[in-house]
C-alpha cells in the first residue's frame, strides 16, 4: 500500500520512531521499511517539528495483518496448547530480533519469525537464539524470517554500537549496567574491561570522559575489531586501548586498575582469583555471574573467600539481579571492593 513516508538514516531511526509515535503521525497499519542504511516510516502526515536529515516521499509499504495487535502473539495462529508456550520476551538489537523457543515450538519457527517481523518496528531479520557457545562467546543463530546479515548498529545510552550477533558477544539486556557502572567512574581512574565483547562498558565510560585510561580486553579478535570500529566512528579511539588476548594472559603484568569489570557469567569463577590481583587497593571489581537462585544469599561471602584466597582483603559492597536467566538462575552482578 502506498503511503507518505519519512525516511531517515538508521542512526536516528529509534529517535525518529519515538517522535512520530508520540506525535500521532506514525501509521500502525503499515510495516516500517528498513535497509542497512535508512529507515522509512509510514506516516499519516508530515510532522510540524523538523526532523534532522529526513526526506519525505511516497513509497510502498507492507500491510500489517492486524493494526490492533498488542503483542506478536496476537499475530501467530496456533492451537491453544502451543500458543500458551509462546515466549513473552524477545530481544531487539538494532534492526535484528532474537528469540528463544521451547523445543515444542521450533517447528513453528518460521511462523513465529514472520509475526515478529511484522510486529517489531523496523525489524529486518529474526533469529532463533540457541545460546552463546565456545570460548569466544559466539552466538548460535538460526534464521526464522527476514533478510540480510547479522550485522547491525544498536543504539543505547546515547551511543550506536557496531554489532555482529554471530561473531561477537553482545547483550542488549545490559544497557542499564553499562550506564550504571559508567556513572560510578571518578575523574582520573584507570579501568579494565575484561571479556569486553563489542566494548559496550568501555565505550560508555569513554563517552563520559572521566577515566584517564581504559583497557578493553577480549579473547575474540572479531569482538575487538567491532569495538575499535565503534570507537573510531564515535571519536573515542584515543580513550580506549583494545587488546585481543585471553584474560588469564592479560592479568600477568597488567598492573592494577581502580575499577575492573569482569563479565564472563558462566566460566568467570575459574579466573576470579587472578582477576582480583588487578584491582588497586581501594578499587572496585564488578563480577557478573549466572547464579542459582538458592545460592544468592550466601554467594557474596563465598566470593569474598575466593578473592582473599588469592591475596588481599575484600568486602562485598552490594549485589543485585541484572535479569532472570532461567527458571532457577539469575544473572547477578557482585560489586566487591579491595580494602588492602
Amino acid at each position: 500500500m502506498k503511503s507518505l513516508a519519512v525516511v531517515v538514516p538508521r542512526r536516528t531511526g529509534e529517535q525518529t520512531r519515538r517522535l512520530l509515535s508520540e506525535g500521532g503521525w506514525l501509521r500502525s497499519d503499515l510495516k516500517i521499511d528498513a535497509d542497512p542504511e535508512r529507515v522509512a516510516f509510514p506516516v499519516s502526515g508530515y510532522p510540524k517539528a523538523p526532523i534532522p536529515d529526513a526526506l519525505t516521499e511516497e513509497r510502498e509499504f507492507r500491510v500489517l495483518r492486524s493494526a490492533s495487535a498488542r503483542s506478536y502473539r496476537d499475530l501467530v495462529s496456533l492451537p491453544a496448547p502451543e500458543k500458551g508456550l509462546l515466549p513473552r520476551a524477545f530481544d531487539v538489537i538494532g534492526d535484528l530480533v532474537v528469540i528463544r523457543l521451547p523445543k515444542e515450538l521450533e517447528a513453528r519457527g518460521t511462523q513465529i519469525g514472520e509475526a515478529l517481523l511484522q510486529f517489531v518496528p523496523g525489524a529486518r531479520l529474526v533469529g532463533l537464539d540457541r545460546g552463546v557457545q565456545g570460548v569466544e562467546r559466539r552466538r548460535s543463530l538460526e534464521r526464522l524470517a527476514g533478510t540480510g546479515p547479522w550485522t547491525t548498529r544498536h543504539a543505547e545510552n546515547g551511543l550506536t554500537l557496531d554489532v555482529d550477533l554471530q561473531r561477537a558477544y553482545f547483550s542488549p539486556r545490559l544497557a542499564r549496567e553499562h550506564a550504571r557502572v559508567a556513572s560510578a567512574v571518578a575523574q582520573g581512574e584507570r579501568v579494565f574491561d575484561l571479556c569486553c565483547g563489542v566494548g559496550s562498558f568501555s565505550l560508555t565510560i569513554a563517552r563520559d570522559g572521566k577515566a584517564k585510561e581504559i583497557v578493553a580486553v577480549d579473547l575474540n579478535p572479531e569482538a575487538i575489531a567491532l569495538g575499535r570500529s565503534s570507537a573510531q566512528r564515535l571519536g573515542l579511539s584515543d580513550r580506549i586501548r583494545f587488546e585481543s588476548v585471553p584474560v588469564e594472559q592479560f592479568v600477568v603484568g597488567a598492573g592494577t586498575a581502580d575499577r575492573v569489570i569482569f563479565n564472563l557469567p558462566r566460566e568467570g569463577i575459574k579466573y576470579l582469583p587472578q582477576v582480583g590481583t588487578t584491582v588497586e587497593p581501594g578499587g572496585s571489581l564488578y563480577y557478573y555471574e549466572v547464579t542459582e537462585v538458592e545460592q544468592e544469599g550466601r554467594r557474596p561471602r563465598e566470593l569474598v573467600g575466593t578473592l582473599e584466597g588469592a591475596g588481599g582483603r575484600w568486602v562485598a559492597v552490594r549485589d543485585r539481579r541484572v535479569h532472570p536467566y532461567a527458571p532457577t538462575l539469575d544473572l547477578r552482578v557482585y560489586e566487591m571492593q579491595r580494602t588492602r
